[in-house]
């Protein structure tokens, strides 16, 4: 792998820095202020605050991410916790300022939790692709998509961060705070999976037809869509039959199925979710599973 340029690397910090301060203000002016904890270390840290309050939610998180980040280091490596190192280190000390110097912004606990857990995701989400973490469960979450690839990034948080949302309810001993923490929690399931891995998902597109050649040229002149002709067998009349496979942008689909019904009434056509497609008009290869 070729070593990023001046240029590369101020960028990523950059955002970083922005997605490290996104985040440090969701916990700060929202959540923190409001007893919501949305899972990780951030909400076990704003759980033990709330009971040791002479020292600060940003510092209990530092305190926290000490031995994740030890392991993190092992498994991920030293570019890793480089990157890590600073997103945390900026968001526990942006935390703590507007904690001290930031009134919060709200006491009505919905809308602390709707706005805390979007601004989380987005500061997550910053964070998440350019190869780093705000540390605790984010490291965590990286060290399981090491042997679990297939899971989603959103699913993991909703998972391990599920049981410290539990907590809440022991902690505070209120019932509705859990469900505004689960409430936090599940906007930011859903926004991380959009930030990123996109909010335009494709589809994979099967045409089985006897114009499968005319319905391929007329995706590839008209809609500037690729397919691929793959070959296969009628399990009833045991003839060859080609079949047309395409993947497209969820936005361009009825545009597909126009034109296979223009083309073929009686065309076979199904689709399928595509969320990971790699290749020209989608993701770059080099780009990494987050």
């Amino acid at each position: 792998m070729k070593r990023p340029t001046a240029v590369q690397l101020l960028k990523k910090y950059a955002v970083i820095t922005i997605g490290s301060l996104i985040y440090a203000a969701s916990v700060a002016l929202f959540l923190d202020p409001n007893n919501i904890a949305p899972g990780g270390v951030s909400g076990i840290a704003i759980i033990i605050s709330s009971f040791t309050e002479s020292i600060p939610t940003g510092t209990w998180i530092i305190i926290l991410n000490v031995p994740i980040l030890l392991a993190g280091a092992f498994l991920l490596g030293a570019r890793f916790l480089i990157s890590t190192v600073y997103s945390v280190a900026v968001s526990s000390l942006a935390m703590n300022l507007m904690t001290r110097y930031i009134k919060p912004v709200t006491d009505d606990l919905l809308l602390a939790a709707v706005a805390g857990g979007l601004l989380m995701a987005v500061g997550l989400g910053l964070v998440f692709r350019e190869r780093a973490t705000t540390g605790g469960s984010d490291v965590i979450v990286r060290m399981l998509k090491l042997k679990f690839k297939h899971l989603s990034t959103g699913a993991v948080f909703l998972i391990t961060d599920g049981l410290i949302v539990a907590a809440t309810f022991f902690a505070f001993g209120r019932f509705d705070i859990t469900m505004y923490a689960a409430i936090s929690l599940m906007i930011q399931s859903f926004l991380i999976n959009r930030i990123l891995y996109g909010f335009d998902e494709a589809r994979i597109v099967y045409i089985i037809s006897d114009k499968d050649r005319v319905i391929g040229g007329r995706l590839l002149a008209e809609l500037d869509v690729g397919a691929t002709y793959l070959s296969g067998e009628g399990a009833y009349t045991e003839n060859d039959k080609e079949v047309l496979m395409c993947v497209v942008k969820m936005r361009a689909l009825p545009e597909v199925r126009e034109l296979v019904r223009q083309e073929d009434k009686a065309a076979f056509m199904f689709v399928t979710k595509a969320t990971s497609v790699f290749g020209e008009g989608f993701k770059d290869h080099n780009d990494a599973d987050l």
